[in-house]
C-alpha cells in the first residue's frame, strides 16, 4: 500500500484558496464510520472557472502530476488544463489525490452538494459525500472492492436511521 496522503495538508491548501470542493470515496467512508483504510484523498470539485484557478493555485505548491504517466511526460495543472479535462488522478508532494469533476453514479459537484454534509475536520468545515450519495457511486463503479464497501454502507445508513 502507498504511504498515506497528508490528509490535514491537502484539506488546510484546498481551504486556504476558498476551492468549493466534496470528499468523496475512502476518507468520506471514514468520515461516516467507515473501518476502511485509504491511503488518498478524492475530491469532487466544483468547475466554474474561479474554482478552477483557485484549484490549481491550492495544489501548485505540491508539484502536483498524472499518477502513472513517464516521468519525463510534461504536465501543468492550471486552470486551463483543468478546465479542457474532468477527473484527474495525480501524485503530489502531499501524496495522491484524485480530482473528480464528476463522480459516477452521482454526478458533478452541484449534484453532490444537496446530499453533502459538513463536518469538522482538522478545525476546518469540510463538506463531505453523503451516506446515500455515497452508496449510489459505489453502486455505478461496481468494482470488486465497491460491493465490499457497500455493504458496510449499507449498515452505517441502516444504524444511522434507527
Amino acid at each position: 500500500m502507498p504511504e498515506p496522503a497528508d490528509f490535514q495538508r491537502l484539506l488546510h491548501l484546498l481551504t486556504e484558496k476558498k476551492v468549493k470542493f466534496i470528499v468523496v470515496g475512502g476518507m468520506a467512508m471514514v468520515s461516516h464510520g467507515s473501518a476502511f483504510i485509504t491511503a488518498d484523498l478524492d475530491i469532487c470539485y466544483e468547475r466554474s472557472d474561479v474554482n478552477l484557478e483557485a484549484l490549481a493555485q491550492a495544489l501548485r505548491p505540491l508539484q502536483p502530476y498524472l499518477r502513472g504517466a513517464p516521468p519525463d511526460l510534461p504536465f501543468r495543472l492550471d486552470a486551463p488544463t483543468l478546465k479542457a479535462g474532468l477527473n484527474f488522478t495525480l501524485t503530489t508532494a502531499a501524496g495522491d489525490l484524485d480530482i473528480l469533476g464528476e463522480v459516477e453514479g452521482v454526478g458533478r459537484y452541484e449534484d453532490a452538494l444537496p446530499g453533502s454534509v459538513e463536518l469538522k475536520i482538522y478545525g476546518r468545515a469540510i463538506r463531505i459525500m453523503g451516506l446515500d450519495d455515497l452508496i449510489r457511486a459505489k453502486e455505478a463503479a461496481a468494482r470488486d472492492k465497491d460491493r465490499v464497501h457497500l455493504k458496510e454502507l449499507r449498515e452505517l445508513k441502516k444504524r444511522g436511521e434507527s
